[in-house]
């Protein structure tokens, strides 16, 4: 089952427009959720950036889209699914009705739920080889720090990841400054050192990488800072991971010939499950 429009359909009975406009022009926005027995991890922050990313595409927010709204739809996506498993994820996509060209005839929204079951809590990857996606960068600005559904250069870096036997890629910014990895932010550790690009290098402003930084900010035996990571800083480093909320934690093992130790990215999954997960 999944949700669309408030109403509960079948999979294969949901139906939109052919010419709605997230696929004419991937004008539209989305949110991926994990959940705990049916609850939704993080939500107010989920909630807070799915409205903050409708308003900066200028998207008429309903008045039903409340926090409370979205635990019921979402409680109610559960309940109408597998319950075999504790862990799920849940994609809440958003998209601008159609009508109009490049400019909309109005602001209107449709919207979907879709779950899926996850294995368990946050694993530890075994190995996760990675290299620089040079051949698209991307753009600074706002745009760059919301989910919308036109990501082309992850797409494309996905596609490069596969034909090359990688585990995942880094993208670059149009500055050559190392912004995110292909579904998740980059975290880099030299010594007691551990740092991430800001949000004004054009990376994600995830909900992962929000709680991670906070935990940081709260350990002592880290010190944490936002700034650019160049390139030449990757083979330097001690250790690499990436955030998102559906992976927790993903080490990094190896770029090129460096290969990377996993001590933080070790100690902060366990820490996350501890308090997230019974």
């Amino acid at each position: 089952m999944v949700i669309l429009n408030d109403r509960l359909v079948e999979k294969g009975k949901a139906q939109i427009a052919f010419n709605n406009r997230g696929t004419y022009y991937g004008d539209g926005v989305f949110e991926t959720i994990r959940c705990y027995k049916g609850i939704a991890i993080f939500n107010e922050s989920h909630y807070f950036r799915l409205m903050s990313s409708m308003r900066i595409l200028r998207m008429e927010i309903p008045n039903t889209f409340t926090p409370e709204f979205f635990e019921q739809q979402i409680l109610a996506l559960h309940e109408s699914s597998d319950k075999g498993s504790k862990h799920s994820r849940v994609r809440i996509t958003v998209w601008r009705n159609e009508g109009g060209l490049y400019t909309p005839e109005d602001q209107t929204i449709s919207y979907s739920m879709e779950l899926r079951s996850l294995s368990g809590p946050f694993q530890k990857n075994a190995v996760n080889e990675v290299e620089l996606f040079k051949d698209h960068l991307l753009p600074l600005g706002m745009l760059g720090t919301i989910k919308t559904t036109s990501k082309t250069i992850n797409v494309l870096a996905g596609i490069y990841k596969t034909e090359n036997d990688y585990d995942d890629m880094l993208l670059l910014n149009q500055n050559k400054m190392v912004a995110e990895c292909i579904s998740g932010n980059l975290f880099l550790r030299s010594d007691n050192i551990i740092k991430t690009p800001p949000i004004t290098d054009g990376c994600l402003n995830g909900i992962m990488r929000g709680q991670v930084i906070a935990q940081l900010k709260r350990m002592f035996n880290y010190s944490f800072v936002e700034e650019s990571i160049t390139p030449f800083e990757l083979q330097r480093a001690d250790e690499l991971f990436s955030t998102n909320v559906v992976q927790g934690i993903k080490s990094i093992s190896k770029y090129r010939k460096k290969e990377y130790d996993t001590a933080a990215a070790d100690e902060l999954r366990t820490f996350f499950n501890e308090k997230l997960f019974d």
